[in-house]
C-alpha cells in the first residue's frame, strides 16, 4: 500500500479497504481512482478472503467532495475526449457498485456531495455520521444531477429529491437517514472501532447495528407537506409560482436559491426528476450519459466552473439568462439518444476503458 497514492486498496481482515487519499482536496474524485478502482472491486468479488467492501475517506473533513471539476474543465475547455472518458468511466463504476455481489459499506464521515454521492448512494449499507454533508449541487455549476441522481433522487419521500435537485440544498444525518440516502447512523467517534470490527466480523447486517446512534426528528420531514405541494408543479416557472404565493422565510429562501442556478441546469434537473421516476437504474445512467454529452459542448458548465471555482466571484453569466429562453426543444435534446451510447454490459470487466492504463 502506497501511502503516496490517491487512492488506497489493501485487505483488512474479511475486508477490503478502500481510502479516497486526496485530503488537502476533499478526497475530489479524479480519473486515475476511478480507473484504478473498478477493477480493484472486479477482482475482490471473485476473492474468497473477501466477505465485503468498506470505503473511506483520508482526513477529518471529507468522504468526497465530488469529482474534480477544475481538472473536468480544463479537459473540456480543450476538447479533449478525457472529459467524456471520465464520465462514461465515472458512470460504469457507478453501476457496478450497485450491482456489487457482496455487502459495499460506505462510511460517511464528512462532505459527500457529488461524485462522492455516486460511491456511496449505490452500495448496500451507507453509514452516516454527524459530520455528514450530503449535496448534489451541480445546477450551481451549471451541470446536472448526475452519479445516478436521475434514479435515486426521485425515489426519496414525495419531492424531496426535486427539491434537492434544483435548490442543491444540503442533508445533514438525521434529515439523509429520513430521505433514504443514509442507511444507518453512527456517531463519528465509532467510526475507528466500526471499521476495526467491520474488518474482523466480516458481516456488516450483524456488526453496524450495535454502533448506531439515536438521532433527532428529521427537519426535513417537517417540511415534506410544503416541498411536496410546491415541487409537484411541473415547469420550473410553475414550482417558483407557488414557493412565490407559498410566502414566508423558507419558501423565499429556496425561490431565491433557485434564480441564482443556470436556466438550463434547472430544466434539465426537473426533466431527468419527471423521466427518472419512470425507467429504471440503467436507463437513467443512460440518460445522465446523453446529457453529458451535450453539457460538455455548451457554455454553462465552464461558467459556472469559472465564477464558483476558478475566479470566486459567484456571479455567473448564464447562457441564457432566463427560464423563459429555455425552450422545451432545447432541453429534450440533451436526453435524445446517442450514437455511442452507454455501455452498461460487462461491467465485470473494463477493458473498454480508455483510463484503465
Amino acid at each position: 500500500m502506497n501511502d503516496e497514492a490517491e487512492i488506497l486498496f489493501g485487505k483488512r481482515g474479511r475486508a477490503g479497504l478502500i481510502t479516497l487519499n486526496r485530503p488537502k482536496a476533499l478526497n475530489a474524485l479524479n480519473a486515475k481512482m476511478v480507473a484504478l478502482m473498478h477493477p480493484q472491486l472486479i477482482e475482490w468479488a471473485s476473492d474468497p478472503d473477501v466477505d465485503l467492501v468498506v470505503i473511506r475517506g483520508e482526513g477529518e473533513k471529507a468522504f468526497c467532495a465530488g469529482g474534480d471539476i477544475r481538472q473536468l474543465h480544463d479537459w473540456g475547455r480543450a476538447g479533449d475526449p478525457a472529459m467524456r472518458a471520465f464520465y462514461r468511466d465515472e458512470y460504469r463504476l457507478n453501476a457496478y457498485i450497485k450491482s456489487y455481489p457482496k455487502p459495499y459499506v460506505a462510511l460517511l464521515d464528512g462532505i459527500c456531495m457529488g461524485g462522492g454521492v455516486g460511491l456511496s448512494v449505490h452500495g448496500s449499507h451507507r453509514v452516516a455520521t454527524e459530520k455528514l454533508m450530503f449535496a448534489m449541487p451541480e445546477t450551481g455549476i451549471g451541470f446536472f444531477p448526475d452519479v445516478g441522481g436521475t434514479y435515486f433522487l426521485p425515489r426519496m419521500p414525495g419531492k424531496v429529491g426535486t427539491w434537492l435537485a434544483l435548490t442543491a440544498s444540503r442533508l445533514g444525518q438525521t434529515d439523509a437517514l429520513w430521505a433514504g440516502f443514509a442507511t444507518h447512523a453512527v456517531a463519528s467517534a465509532d467510526i475507528p472501532a466500526l471499521t476495526d470490527a467491520l474488518c474482523e466480523e466480516g458481516n456488516p447486517d450483524e456488526t453496524i447495528p450495535a454502533f448506531v446512534m439515536a438521532t433527532s426528528e428529521s427537519s426535513v420531514a417537517q417540511m415534506r407537506e410544503v416541498i411536496d405541494r410546491c415541487f409537484s408543479a411541473d415547469t420550473v416557472e410553475a414550482i417558483l409560482e407557488r414557493l412565490d404565493d407559498e410566502g414566508g422565510e423558507w419558501a423565499e429562501k429556496q425561490a431565491a436559491t433557485i434564480r441564482s442556478k443556470s436556466p438550463n441546469s434547472l430544466k434539465i434537473a426537473l426533466r431527468q426528476m419527471q423521466e427518472g421516476a419512470k425507467v429504471d437504474f440503467e436507463e437513467c445512467m443512460r440518460i445522465e450519459y446523453r446529457i453529458v454529452s451535450r453539457v460538455e459542448k455548451g457554455a454553462d458548465f465552464y461558467e459556472g466552473v469559472r465564477a464558483v471555482i476558478i475566479d470566486k466571484d459567484h456571479s455567473p453569466k448564464w447562457q441564457p439568462a432566463e427560464l423563459t429562453d429555455v425552450s422545451q426543444e432545447a432541453v429534450d435534446a440533451y436526453f435524445a439518444p446517442l450514437p455511442d451510447e452507454l455501455d452498461l454490459g460487462a461491467l465485470d470487466r473494463t477493458e473498454n476503458s480508455a483510463l484503465a492504463d
